[in-house]
């Protein structure tokens, strides 16, 4: 389980966004708050900023003409398995979304999806 930086999420293949969809359905679901080492910091934060996450990776995939349940679009929708939040604390989207999401994330996220054969040319702050 990885949530890619959002600022590759515009350039991240067909599969690994449609992937990155269902992490976070299932993140928001039944896998909220189970401990995965790459997520964890997920976890530290308001269920909120993964709704905020989420909807970049909505908006991608409707960019591309892929389709969604709407359903997901709603912050307190957690599945067909969970119950809503009864409340959601709507917070002003920062940027970086997840603050753990800087510099050396990116270079992480990037040789990740190297090791997979991927190689996106993304100008790196600083570069």
């Amino acid at each position: 389980m990885r949530l890619w930086h959002e600022d590759l999420l515009t350039e991240l293949p067909r599969q690994q966004l449609l992937g990155q969809h269902r992490e976070c359905c299932a993140l928001r679901g039944l896998g909220w708050n189970k401990k995965h080492a790459t997520v964890n910091y997920v976890f530290d934060h308001d269920p909120y900023k993964l709704f905020q996450y989420h909807m970049k990776v909505i908006n991608e995939m409707k960019r591309r003409g892929y389709k969604n349940d709407p359903l997901w679009e709603n912050p307190a929708y957690r599945g067909k398995q969970c119950s809503s939040y009864e409340v959601v604390v709507i917070e002003q989207e920062s940027k970086p979304i997840y603050p753990e999401h800087n510099e050396c994330y990116m270079k992480e996220c990037l040789e990740n999806l190297a090791e997979k054969g991927i190689h996106l040319m993304i100008e790196m702050p600083g570069s």
